[in-house]
């Protein structure tokens, strides 16, 4: 009897040493708790976006500008506030009737684990979106760069949120999407994540695995998944995906309460 209860206590402590072999295996790397001073955000750490490509328009025919005012993102009381606001602003040779903000990761990486905790806009119209670009874009493009949509929440739909996977074989209308319900995403906080490995993407809301992308014979096409990418933190307005803007709309926001990047020791 004392032996067999011996025997169960190692079991126990082996199963319990797995398990946090399992918790220790990533490490963060990179993160932004967003709990500086409040004002403007982390300089160091994010590269706001303003300059428009297409023409002095975004693409999918948007109908923001992004600005680098603290109007439009800010940080107080430990959270990242992105504003949409209705507004008519000019900028790179255009007018536009809203305006809004896009962060952009100075840090970069190769494989590992994203996770930011965040609570969405609600105003119809919005689009906000958590995801990723290849660092090579300015010298292979897009889409030969990979994007990686971690979260979108689009199509006036407010109980679903959507990730895709864009790549040469899979952009426009052939982007592998996958939507999942989380019926409360403008109530309250829910943890977006992406586990990226040299095989596959993986991809979760609180903790709970809900898509996977890993093509066979994996080729620049439809893998080009092997060099850094950085994340975009954004709120569009409108456009073909955002859906129509309610005539009554002011302003709205996405509130992000942290960015974290990890990756295996």
């Amino acid at each position: 009897m004392l032996y067999l209860s011996n025997f169960l206590i190692l079991i126990l402590f082996i199963s319990c040493q797995s398990g946090i072999q399992k918790k220790t295996e990533y490490q963060l790397i990179w993160s932004d708790e967003f709990n500086q001073e409040p004002g403007s955000v982390d300089a160091s750490k994010w590269f706001l976006e303003t300059k428009a490509p297409n023409n002095g328009s975004w693409y999918n025919d948007e109908l923001q500008h992004y600005t680098d005012r603290i109007e439009n993102s800010y940080v107080s009381e430990g959270t990242l506030k992105i504003i949409a606001k209705k507004e008519q602003y000019t900028h790179s040779g255009s007018t536009q009737q809203y305006t809004s903000a896009r962060l952009n990761s100075k840090a970069s990486f190769t494989y590992g684990k994203v996770m930011v905790r965040a609570k969405l806009p609600r105003a119809q119209g919005t689009w906000p979106a958590i995801w990723t670009l290849g660092s090579n874009i300015e010298t292979v493009g897009w889409p030969a760069c990979g994007e990686i949509d971690i979260m979108e929440q689009l199509f006036e739909d407010f109980e679903m949120i959507q990730c895709a996977v864009h790549t040469p074989d899979t952009h426009g209308d052939n982007t592998i999407v996958k939507q999942v319900d989380v019926s409360d995403v403008s109530e309250n906080f829910h943890v977006y994540g992406l586990e990226w490995t040299p095989d596959k993407l993986k991809f979760y809301v609180d903790d709970i695995h809900y898509f996977t992308y890993q093509p066979n014979n994996k080729n620049l096409k439809n893998w080009p998944y092997i060099n850094d990418q950085y994340i975009l933190l954004n709120i569009a307005m409108g456009g073909n995906l955002g859906g129509k803007i309610d005539p009554e709309f002011t302003q709205d926001q996405m509130e992000v309460d942290y960015v974290r990047v990890y990756q295996k020791k």
